[in-house]
């Protein structure tokens, strides 16, 4: 591929392309490999702030370090749902069917971060369904008064609640309200691909057909997809989804590999059936409401940690967070949630390894970002920042 040339700016006289001009050429023109190495040439010449911030100063999208994504679409799902497209810039990692993503939009000059679960393929946009809350404050934002054109903040698609490759023979998918976006997902994944598929049942449980999130789109996908077996019950008129209905509506629930989203309610229903007929190993949910940080404990010994643009160092207690240890050093970081769900707290690991305070887990790799709101030091090590 040939080089593209990269214009030379001054600091003396203007340059030639200025603010969205440049910001045009740059997201049009330029490959990320260019990017990558004019912000890399250009680091020493910009500290403290690096050369992906003048990007994102330019245009939010060419940002890698804080990835963004521009509305292009906005479709209702009735009366109280949107569908959100999104085409992601830079600093996009991808996604796979069925995870979700933390989305940061500014309200009245705050920004707030929620998780909506990605209702598309893997591909050049991505979309997310958001069902509006009667006092919530972002996703009626969301749904009525996003406009095309507005950028939000992404951050990394994660979550478990996905199809091995290749995907086991059969399925099964059991959701309720809002629980079935992921599934829908999967599905739509799965419509695209049209080899390798598996037979495919889907539950699925919503107050009345108006209030059912993809109604026609899920009926019409079952009258054309031979591999899709779709059953839907409503609440009003049939009662909620229980394990003995489940049983019911899929007699050969036993041999298939199962996938659950919905209220904590039936969750726990669902997850006790299952270890009772022993047939846990074969169950997988999905939870919209985040784990919570647990409380410090006694530490057990401290690391040293150093902020390598800030010229910071500090004792890093083996339970504080290393955005604790960072604020109490005084380094400014950044944050969102605190909590581990937005990951608006992301910062680059020059060196070292951190420990997962929800869970254990060690980990870390030169250039791998880590959420400092939910990591401890593991040993000494360094932060981008």
């Amino acid at each position: 591929m040939p080089r593209m040339p990269v214009p030379s700016l001054s600091l003396s006289s203007p340059p030639p392309l200025a603010g969205s001009r440049l910001a045009a050429w740059l997201g049009g023109r330029a490959s990320d490999s260019v990017l990558s190495a004019v912000t890399r040439l250009a680091g020493p010449l910009t500290s403290p702030l690096a050369p992906d911030d003048y990007l994102g100063m330019l245009d939010p999208l060419l940002s890698a370090r804080h990835p963004a994504g521009r509305v292009v679409a906005v479709r209702a799902e009735g009366p109280e749902a949107a569908t959100l497209e999104i085409r992601p810039g830079r600093g996009w990692a991808g996604h796979r069917a069925g995870q979700f993503l933390p989305v940061g939009v500014e309200i009245d000059g705050v920004r707030h971060w929620r998780t909506y679960s990605i209702t598309s393929p893997p591909g050049a946009t991505v979309t997310i369904t958001v069902k509006s809350a009667e006092k919530g404050v972002v996703s009626p934002h969301l749904v009525h008064r996003t406009a095309v054109g507005t950028v939000l903040r992404l951050g990394p698609a994660q979550g478990e609640f996905v199809l091995p490759e290749p995907p086991p023979a059969r399925v099964l998918f059991v959701t309720a309200g809002s629980g079935i976006t992921p599934v829908m997902g999967i599905l739509r994944t799965l419509a695209a691909r049209g080899t390798r598929l598996p037979d495919v049942v889907l539950l699925h449980s919503a107050p009345t057909p108006e209030r059912c999130l993809f109604h026609a789109e899920l009926t019409e996908s079952a009258d054309r997809l031979p591999w899709l077996t779709l059953r839907l019950t409503y609440t009003r008129a049939d009662g909620r989804l229980t394990p003995e209905r489940i049983a019911g509506l899929c007699p050969d629930w036993r041999r298939r590999e199962t996938w659950v989203c919905g209220p904590a309610g039936l969750l726990g229903e669902v997850e006790r059936w299952w270890a009772d007929a022993g047939e846990g190993d074969r169950l997988r949910t999905e939870r919209f409401r985040p784990a919570a940080v647990p409380a410090p404990g006694p530490d057990t010994g401290g690391s040293r940690v150093r902020f390598d643009r800030s010229g910071v160092e500090a004792d890093a207690p083996a339970s504080t967070t290393l955005l604790a240890t960072g604020e109490a050093a005084g380094v400014v970081l950044p944050y969102g949630c605190r909590m581990g769900v937005c990951h608006g707290c992301l910062v680059a690991l020059v060196d070292g390894r951190v420990r997962d305070l929800r869970t254990g887990e060690l980990h870390g790799e030169p250039g791998e970002l880590i959420q400092t709101c939910v990591n401890a030091a593991a040993g000494p090590l360094a932060l981008d920042v």
